[in-house]
């Protein structure tokens, strides 16, 4: 037996284990959505008979009735609207502070941006009273606005983190190039150095987008009418009328969960090529 052999029949076992440890991941992180959706096609019998079996029909009707009696469109668009919103809103904002932070220097710089990312280590809820009494003093409760404006400030910390690292590896070059031709902040930031950062900026917006998307906590803090409820919070409704109807509660879940999901996995690779790059040039 050659030594290629008997080194390919020695990894067997760190294989094996490494394949294992991969598969039991997998499982636990895909198999609880699996299960939902599958179950979202089943009838209640069949979910409390056989819950892990597959359905024996495919039909839409649970889907058909959470649209038609949850208001699933309502909640979609405010969805939709918060997070595209703030997610536009952070980029402009916070990519700006980051290309200042990236190339400027400044009294205090490392300090303040230290203090701006170490807010990445303050659980969200430690901000519910401030955030709450500054939201009703600007009488943003229960408006579209005060969401958009909890998401806004909610990038914060991920946001300059991503988007610093992503100036900071654009050569200074560039910077020195279009102060030479006399371009100021405005021009060299949208025209010379944005385009350069595309990609970091692309993942700090994904991040930011999922995150606004799965928000629960602070949609059910500064809202009650059904105008302003997210997806999110609205789910614990559709689990109240729903409570009995198993089938119509996961088609429910199913409907939240999927956009996200789906969202992801067509930006995974720009988010993954991007953390990587920012983390290693950063």
């Amino acid at each position: 037996m050659s030594q290629k052999s008997k080194n390919f029949f020695n990894q067997i076992p760190t294989y094996a284990g490494m394949y294992a440890v991969l598969i039991f991941v997998t499982l636990v992180s895909i198999g609880p959505l699996v299960w939902v959706v599958m179950s979202s096609f089943k009838t209640n019998a069949q979910i409390v008979g056989s819950p892990f079996s597959l359905p024996t029909a495919i039909t839409f009707d649970a889907y058909r009735e959470v649209i038609e009696r949850g208001n699933f469109f309502t909640y979609a668009f405010n969805s939709f609207t918060y997070s595209t919103t703030a997610t536009i809103a952070s980029l402009i904002i916070y990519a700006m502070a980051a290309f200042v932070f990236a190339k400027y220097r400044f009294p205090l710089k490392t300090l303040l941006f230290s203090v701006m990312v170490a807010t990445l280590l303050v659980p969200g809820h430690s901000r519910t009273q401030p955030i709450f009494s500054l939201i009703m003093d600007l009488g943003l409760f229960d408006t579209r606005r005060g969401i958009i404006l909890v998401y806004i400030s909610g990038g914060l910390a991920m946001s300059l983190f991503v988007l610093r690292s992503a100036f900071m590896s654009i050569p200074k070059e560039v910077s020195e190039a279009a102060l030479i031709e006399g371009a100021g902040f405005v021009r060299n930031f949208f025209q010379m150095h944005v385009p350069l950062a595309k990609g970091g900026l692309a993942t700090a917006g994904i991040l930011m987008w999922l995150g606004h998307w799965n928000e629960y906590f602070f949609a059910a803090l500064l809202t009650t009418s059904a105008r302003t409820r997210t997806l999110p919070f609205a789910l614990a409704f559709f689990s109240e009328m729903f409570s009995f109807n198993y089938t119509r509660m996961f088609a429910a879940l199913t409907m939240v969960i999927i956009p996200g999901i789906l969202v992801y996995a067509l930006t995974q690779e720009q988010v993954q090529m991007s953390v990587a790059t920012t983390g290693v040039k950063g």
